[in-house]
């Protein structure tokens, strides 16, 4: 599974960015599709919204009212609406899927390039 994320880039706070992400291979079917960051300075990277094949969408509590993640099934593909976006949310944000994958047990997860978001004050 390869993931191709766009969008990002620079706003002022307040503004609003749009982060796309598209899966695209073979055998294999997505469960959940979900957003991270990781902070600059910071190694672990922190979930930002998930979405699980036929499920509602949960999202950390520091994005809850601002941001909006979405998934096509048909194009497998999972985007991210920003809205009054902070200077706090500047990061790195990492398209991830989890995924079925033909003959094999379990959950395969993948990570997409990840994309740069910084918000100027």
């Amino acid at each position: 599974v390869q993931l191709q994320a766009s969008g990002g880039g620079l706003v002022q706070a307040g503004g609003s960015l749009r982060l796309s992400c598209a899966a695209s291979g073979s055998g294999y079917s997505i469960h959940v599709m979900a957003w991270y960051r990781q902070f600059p300075e910071k190694q672990q990277r922190e979930v930002v919204a998930v979405i699980p094949s036929g499920a509602d969408a949960n999202y950390a509590d520091s994005v809850k009212g601002r941001f909006i993640i979405s998934r096509d099934t048909a194009k497998n593909t999972v985007t991210l609406q920003m809205n009054s976006l902070k200077p706090e949310d500047t990061a790195v944000y990492y398209c991830y899927v989890a995924v079925w994958r033909s003959g094999v047990v379990g959950l395969t997860a993948y990570w997409g390039q990840g994309t740069q978001v910084t918000v100027s004050s």
